[in-house]
Parts: C-alpha cells; sequence; structure tokens
C-alpha cells in the first residue's frame, strides 16, 4: 500500500469521524432521542434506542460505501419502507418540537388556534407527494 492509499484512508476516516460526531452532537444537543422516548414512554427500551442509531450509522456508511441494492420480495421492502418513513417522521416531530418551530411559525402569520389544522396539511402533503413521486416518477 503506497503513502497515496494511506493517506485517502486518513482522509476517509477524518471525514468520518467529522460527520459522525456531528451527527451525535445533533443528537444530543437536542435532545430527539430523549424526547422521542418521553412522547413515545418507552424509556425502559433505551439501550435499543441507543444500539439503533449506532447501528443504523454503521450499517447505512457500510451499505453506501459498498453501492448496495435490496432485491426482496415486496412485502418486505413496504415494510422497510414503512418502518424508515415512521423514524424520519418521528425525528422530524421531535426535531420540530424541539426547536417550536410550528408555534411561532403559527403566532407569526396569525393562526395560533389552527396548529392543528397546519400540522394536518404539512403531513398529508408529505404522504401525497411520497405517494405521487412513488407512483409517478418511479414507476417509469
Amino acid at each position: 500500500m503506497g503513502i497515496k492509499s494511506l493517506f485517502l484512508a486518513f482522509i476517509g476516516f477524518g471525514g468520518g469521524i467529522a460527520v459522525g460526531s456531528g451527527v451525535v452532537a445533533f443528537l444530543t444537543v437536542l435532545g430527539i432521542i430523549p424526547r422521542l422516548m418521553q412522547l413515545s414512554k418507552t424509556y425502559c427500551f433505551i439501550r435499543a434506542y441507543e444500539w439503533s442509531v449506532v447501528l443504523g450509522a454503521v450499517i447505512g456508511g457500510w451499505l453506501n460505501l459498498r453501492n448496495a441494492s435490496f432485491h426482496g420480495s415486496p412485502m418486505l421492502l413496504i415494510a422497510i419502507g414503512l418502518f424508515s418513513g415512521v423514524f424520519i417522521g418521528m425525528l422530524a416531530a421531535a426535531l420540530t418540537e424541539v426547536l417550536n418551530v410550528l408555534p411561532i411559525l403559527a403566532k407569526r402569520i396569525g393562526f395560533g388556534e389552527k396548529l392543528l389544522v397546519i400540522i394536518m396539511a404539512i403531513v398529508l402533503g408529505k404522504v401525497l407527494g411520497s405517494l405521487f413521486h412513488w407512483m409517478v416518477y418511479v414507476n417509469q
């Protein structure tokens, strides 16, 4: 292995450490995982939360480096997509709640009493947009 390969490995490792530290800082400083546990009342599963974050990051990084693709049954892919969507949705909801984005937005635009309408519009827009994307663009 030449000096060039060692240098590239060092740069890649350093980049991975920087990105990993940023993700951990993001999750820690904003308190997203504890807030998810509080909302779902699942404090007893704290080790599962920790390991799922760690394993998700490691396996996701490894699959990304390998350019992997899944060839499974449609039912398995539907389940994976469903769980991924639930995770992303809960993460976005926890982040939004931690940062108090929606109450501030509702107050600024004069919809303070209609916060539920704003949330449902966001949810339905996301669902319909995702369905449109998968039914129209992915099938072409």
